[in-house]
C-alpha cells in the first residue's frame, strides 16, 4: 500500500508541475470540461509524464551523454522539453487535451517550470519510504 501512495503523490506532483507550466507558459493548454475533468486530465498527464521519464527518458539521456558535458547539464532542459513534446504526442493519440504550440521556445520554458516546480514539491513533500 505504501508503493501505491508513493506513486500516487508522485503523480500528484507531475500534474501539479504541468498545471503550473500550462499557467505560466504561453504555449502550453491543458483543457477538460470543468474542473473535476481538468483535474483528472492533470492527474492522467502526470502519470503519462511518469511513464515517459521511466521508459524513454534514460535512453535519450544516455544518447546525449556527450552533450551533458559540453553543456555542463543544461540539455537537461532540452531532453525535458523532448519528453514533454513526447507526452503531448501520446495525449493527442489518446484524446486527452494536452498541447503545446512550438517545440523548442515554447517546450523548453515548460520544462524549466515543470523541473523547478516538481524539484520544490518533491523538497517539500517528502517520501513515504
Amino acid at each position: 500500500m505504501r508503493h501505491v501512495r508513493k506513486y500516487l503523490v508522485k503523480i500528484g506532483i507531475n500534474a501539479a508541475a504541468i498545471w503550473v507550466a500550462s499557467a505560466i507558459v504561453d504555449g502550453v493548454h491543458v483543457t477538460g470540461h470543468g474542473t473535476a475533468r481538468t483535474v483528472l486530465t492533470l492527474m492522467v498527464l502526470g502519470a503519462l509524464f511518469g511513464v515517459v521519464n521511466t521508459v524513454i527518458k534514460p535512453v535519450v539521456k544516455l544518447l546525449t551523454l556527450p552533450f551533458y558535458f559540453f553543456s555542463l547539464g543544461l540539455i537537461a532542459f532540452v531532453v525535458n522539453a523532448l519528453m514533454l513534446e513526447i507526452v503531448s504526442w501520446l495525449s493527442g493519440k489518446l484524446g486527452i487535451s494536452f498541447t503545446i504550440d512550438h517545440f523548442f521556445w515554447t517546450a523548453v520554458a515548460a520544462a524549466f517550470v515543470v523541473t523547478f516546480v516538481s524539484m520544490v514539491l518533491n523538497i517539500v513533500v517528502p517520501d513515504q519510504d
